[in-house]
This record gives structure tokens, sequence and C-alpha cells, in this order.
């Protein structure tokens, strides 16, 4: 009888350890937001970059005022969500190592395509909402100024607001 208990106890130890990155897989926002936001190894990071990724990522019918993309890995993503993070304002996290990221900001003119955009790269701190331990908003981003010297540590930090709200 104690033979037979031990598959289905591995079973189901298995099955709890893949659950999460399932469910993960499987969130709509969490989904979204890594549609809107995330690109893990960008080439070019200019106008044409943005334009040609705002397409990509159908953001451009009508096109869409200011949108940034986090580049790295998921898992340095998702870490804002937990220890990687720090509460920030209501709801919000704020991550508190900064990340490499692209601005696109339409140039104007017709809000439907062909859209036009205009490239802001650099290294930013980022501001997400979290919901079960999973980015699924991306709210805002700061620039981190550092001192000089060997310790190299933040002395201010920056607000920069987009035009609209990002969702």
């Amino acid at each position: 009888m104690e033979m037979s208990l031990r598959p289905l106890l591995l079973v189901f130890v298995l099955s709890l350890v893949a659950t999460p990155s399932t469910l993960a897989q499987d969130d709509p926002r969490y989904t979204k937001f890594l549609t809107q936001h995330y690109d893990a190894k960008p080439k070019g990071r200019d106008a044409r970059y943005c334009e040609s990724m705002m397409k990509r990522r159908g953001l451009t019918s009508p096109c869409k005022e200011v949108n940034t993309f986090i580049h790295g890995n998921k898992g340095s993503i998702k870490a804002v969500c937990g220890a990687n993070g720090s509460p920030y304002g209501e709801n919000l996290r704020i991550s508190q190592s900064p990340f490499q990221i692209t601005t696109c900001k339409h140039t104007g003119g017709s809000p439907r395509p062909p859209c036009r955009y205009r490239a802001s790269a650099g290294f930013r701190h980022v501001v997400i909402a979290c919901e079960n331990g999973l980015p699924v908003h991306f709210d805002e981003s700061f620039i981190s100024l550092y001192s000089a010297g060997p310790r190299r540590r933040p002395s201010s930090v920056l607000f920069l607001s987009p035009l609209t709200p990002e969702h």
C-alpha cells in the first residue's frame, strides 16, 4: 500500500510546483502588461524601433500617445512586485534598481496609422501595479541621478510624467 502512494504524492508535489507558472501565463492582465511593456532584447531603440514595436504590439489603432518598453528579463520585472520593489503611493510598487527602458512618444498629427514616434532611451526606476505577485499596469518611470565618487549612490530622483497615463 505504501508503494502505491508514492507516485500519487510525487504527482501532487509536482502539480504544486508547476501551478504558479501556469497561472502566471494564463493571467490576462499580466499577458497584456507583457505585450504592451516588455521587450527583452531591443534592437535600435530609435524612432524606427518605436514605430515597429508599437505596430507589432497592436498599439497603433488609434496611435497610442506614450508607451514605455522595459528591457531585461521577466523575472526581474516580476521581482518589483516582491523583494526588488517598495510600496509607492496607493497600490503601486517602485523598483529598487533601475531598468533599461525605451519610451515611445507619438509625434502628433493624425491619431490614425501610420503612427510616427520619437524614442527616448535610458535607465529608469519603474512604478508598476501588481496583482497576485505579477505586474499588471505600468504607471511611470523615474530617472535616477548618481553622485560622483566611488560609492555611486542615488543623490536624487526626477519625476518623468507621461503625457497620458499608460494602461
